[in-house]
């Protein structure tokens, strides 16, 4: 009977899986119908999501001064100075230059093509004993590539250069923010209105759980990525590797999805170095080698640690379902997507087993 009982609970979850599954995968197939849709809702709801995570990273700063029996609202004030100054002084020293550097590699692209195309020739002669078929399936992937890297350097500069949008985001996040912080009490009672009386008790500790693992998680993720993008570029800086910058914010960003993030990362850098100066892409290799082994072994242990006590297995069949679905974005959201998703399970199924 009890193995009756365990063969439909899982019979109920597998079917229960199968069609999420169908249904996201439906949705991605036929996003083309409502793009535009999407698009628009995307723009419009953009700085109220980006100030939500904002606002969500900084309370718990804000509560921790506040325990030193420091006024909330002097409390907000200041970790939102702090913040904001810090990003606007950052964006003043650093958005010039990326953009120069984009709109730099962007021109030199043809010769790094050129320059690619000679190699793949002096391949073809050493690997001209192999069939017509492998050689015109490494022509449909080099072209790809070389496709690839033009759309998504003309849509980086085209998206960083769109002025009027950066102003919207600059001028309406620190405001939303702001309110979010200062009526997050507020914000928390108005949602939980929504909840049904009887299963607040429940959802206030399935919430605490969420938050506890995803909020120590993201903001661990984020202090090891700032870690990588200084160390890189400093190194990189110091190894006069062209387009420091960039790639260091590149490497940086790539380390928020666990362990493809820094494979990503590392590809452009070293690419970009073999066509500048061939001799120094052995210390580029060396110095990222260094800097991962500093990040995986000594930071990542310490700062994002075990917050998320998901089994690695689960967490890259995540990343690759979210790649397949959603390219890049969706390896980011993969991990914190699955935790979520494994502690209203877990929460369920004990809320279940109780009552």
């Amino acid at each position: 009977m009890f193995k009756n009982k365990k063969a439909l609970a899982f019979l109920y979850w597998l079917i229960i899986g199968i069609f999420v599954f169908l249904f996201f995968y439906l949705l991605v197939k036929l996003f083309p119908l409502y793009k535009i849709v999407f698009s628009f809702l995307w723009h419009l709801f953009l700085p109220f999501l980006i100030s939500c995570l904002i606002a969500y990273l900084l309370y718990p700063v804000i509560k921790k001064i506040h325990e030193f029996h420091i006024p909330k609202g002097l409390a907000i004030l200041f970790v939102y100075l702090l913040f904001f100054g810090g990003a606007a002084y950052l964006f003043y020293r650093v958005y010039p230059a990326m953009v120069h550097q984009l709109y730099d590699l962007n021109e030199h692209l043809p010769q790094f093509i050129a320059t690619y195309q000679d190699l793949i020739y002096r391949l073809y002669e050493y690997t001209s004993f192999l069939p017509e078929a492998v050689h015109d399936k490494m022509d449909q992937i080099i072209n790809q590539v070389e496709n690839s890297m033009d759309n998504v350097l003309t849509k980086l500069v085209g998206g960083f250069t769109k002025i009027f949008d950066m102003i919207v985001i600059i001028t309406v996040i620190p405001v939303l923010v702001f309110y979010y912080l200062k009526d997050y009490h507020k914000i928390k009672s108005f949602f939980k209105k929504f909840i049904p009386q009887k299963y607040r008790g429940q959802s206030s500790i399935m919430i605490h759980a969420i938050d506890e693992s995803l909020g120590n998680y993201i903001r661990g993720q984020l202090i090891v990525c700032l870690f990588v993008s200084l160390t890189t570029f400093l190194v990189f800086y110091f190894l006069k590797v062209k387009y420091a910058l960039l790639l260091a914010i590149i490497m940086g960003l790539t380390n928020i999805i666990p362990y493809f993030g820094p494979i990503i990362g590392a590809v452009p850098a070293v690419a970009i170095t073999f066509m500048t100066s061939g001799k120094m892409v052995i210390f580029v290799l060396i110095s990222i080698f260094v800097i991962q082994l500093i990040e995986s072994n000594l930071l990542s242990p310490y700062i994002v640690g075990k917050s998320i006590n998901i089994h690695p297995v689960a967490i890259i069949f995540a990343l690759l379902l979210g790649g397949e679905l959603f390219g890049v974005i969706g390896m980011i959201i993969a991990v914190p997507l699955l935790t979520i998703l494994k502690v209203i399970t877990n929460h369920l199924l004990s809320f279940k087993r109780y009552n």
